[in-house]
């Protein structure tokens, strides 16, 4: 297919919108290109070629693996981790590295499919779906493991199975991204191995194993994701900020969740108790509007205004328990009956006083935003970690550099930090806080809307 402009059009001098490749080059680099046109559109259709599009797949993709090699490298230095020195023993795994490596080999076996057929844009973006997960989910979710001190089994697993994602993954993006995953194979592989392959474009292409690939231990770890999304929601309507715990949460699925995964829903929407309900209308209602798309195209235009108005006159969780049980809700227009189906209508989540709740089809989630002094104690001690950590880096502190907290001007986050101070210490890696006098690099923050000055000094080696 043509490459376009930016509207569209069709490349031109004369029109001034044809855009040099080789300052496209200079300006965007090859790989941000290369992946552009892999993942924008089929090599055959029609494809629109401007800086914004090239920045996005560069930021999303590229920028997302980039980050996440350059965490892997920061603390295996840190640590002085040679993945040669060790191997992965899958039976000592934990379930978060049996699910990225169970997305890796799946992620294999389906590039290697879809480049087989030339279907370069859906490879582009089974890889794309892939760093995504490994950057912000196990990564994310691993972290407390690569901070650990010394260097037991368990931070060894981490280290050994992100080493092995990222190593694969620059294999299998190598047609695709040849400069970006080559400088990566440089230091990761060559750097430690003077055997391997000299390049990785002579590197043989991975094969999925199929050993690893665990489809229910994928499909669970999914609807594990598709709760957080939800819960996250409804913490964005409750105002509730991401770092005050709440104490419940009421689920509504059509499946299971394990134990293991209902820990890690608990700790991602920072909540402490999780209840599985088979009805949660006693904690949120449902708001039913019509679809005017769909009512005009499967009943007619003429439709809309009554079905409307019946709409407005109806209670909405009776709606949704008629379409529950029957799958039509019946509205009378006029001397006919028009039957509705749930594609007709938009249904929302109306909520209770004291809950806040969010819904995507048979899926809910239902939060419980009454909160006792310890939560909001425990909110406090939060805000006040993430203050400290935002001041290390400000500072200019090493990851591992010790140090020293001081607080000052408001009893009522001083008390909080006393007795709380062994957690907040361990957190920030802090010997002690000085509750008299400030030290070091200081900032006026307001916590929670108590205005507080804090100060954090690097102690002695």
């Amino acid at each position: 297919g043509l490459v376009l402009d930016g509207n569209g059009q069709k490349m031109s001098k004369s029109k001034g919108n044809a855009v040099d490749p080789m300052e496209a080059l200079e300006t965007y680099g090859a790989d941000a290109i290369r992946w552009y046109f892999t993942v924008n559109s089929a090599p055959w259709l029609p494809s629109r070629f401007y800086g914004k599009a090239v920045m996005e797949g560069q930021r999303k993709f590229l920028g997302t693996l980039w980050n996440t090699y350059a965490f892997y490298v920061l603390y295996a230095n840190i640590d002085g981790f040679d993945a040669t020195k060790y191997k992965l023993e899958y039976d000592k795994l934990t379930v978060m590295d049996k699910w990225i490596l169970s997305r890796l080999n799946s992620t294999i076996r389906a590039v290697d499919g879809y480049m087989g057929d030339y279907r370069v844009t859906e490879a582009g973006k089974a890889l794309q779906d892939f760093v995504d997960d490994m950057s912000n989910w196990y990564v994310r979710r691993s972290r407390a493991r690569f901070w650990a001190g010394g260097m037991e089994q368990d931070k060894i697993n981490a280290y050994e199975t992100l080493y092995t994602c990222l190593v694969t993954i620059c294999k299998l993006s190598a047609p695709i991204i040849p400069f970006m995953t080559e400088e990566i194979w440089q230091n990761l592989v060559r750097g430690i191995d003077s055997s391997a392959e000299e390049s990785i474009h002579l590197a043989l292409y991975p094969e999925a194993d199929a050993a690893m690939i665990d489809p229910e231990l994928e499909e669970n770890m999914e609807h594990v994701r598709d709760i957080v999304v939800l819960g996250r929601a409804a913490r964005n309507e409750s105002g509730i900020k991401n770092r005050q715990p709440i104490g419940e949460m009421y689920v509504k699925a059509p499946y299971e969740i394990p134990d293991f995964y209902q820990a890690i829903i608990l700790d991602e929407l920072n909540v402490r108790t999780l209840t599985m309900k088979d009805d949660v209308s006693a904690y949120s209602g449902s708001i039913v509007k019509p679809n005017f798309n769909a009512i005009r195209a499967n009943h007619g235009g003429d439709k809309i205004g009554p079905v409307r108005a019946a709409l407005a006159q109806a209670d909405g969780d009776e709606i949704v328990r008629k379409l529950k049980a029957d799958g039509i809700f019946k509205v009378t227009v006029g001397d006919s009956t028009v039957d509705l189906t749930e594609a007709d209508l938009l249904i929302e989540a109306k909520e209770v006083e004291g809950f806040t709740a969010a819904s995507d089809g048979n899926l809910a989630v239902v939060l419980d935003k009454h909160l006792t002094p310890e939560l909001i104690e425990e909110g406090f001690v939060r805000e006040i970690v993430s203050k400290v950590q935002t001041m290390r880096k400000e500072a200019g502190f090493e990851v591992m550099d010790r140090i020293r907290i001081s607080v000052s001007g408001n009893e009522k986050i001083a008390d909080v930090m006393k007795g709380n101070q062994e957690a907040i210490c361990h957190d920030v890696l802090a010997d002690g806080i000085s509750y008299d006098d400030l030290s070091g690099y200081t900032k006026d923050w307001k916590i929670n809307g108590e205005a507080v000055t804090l100060g954090v000094e690097k102690t002695a080696e």
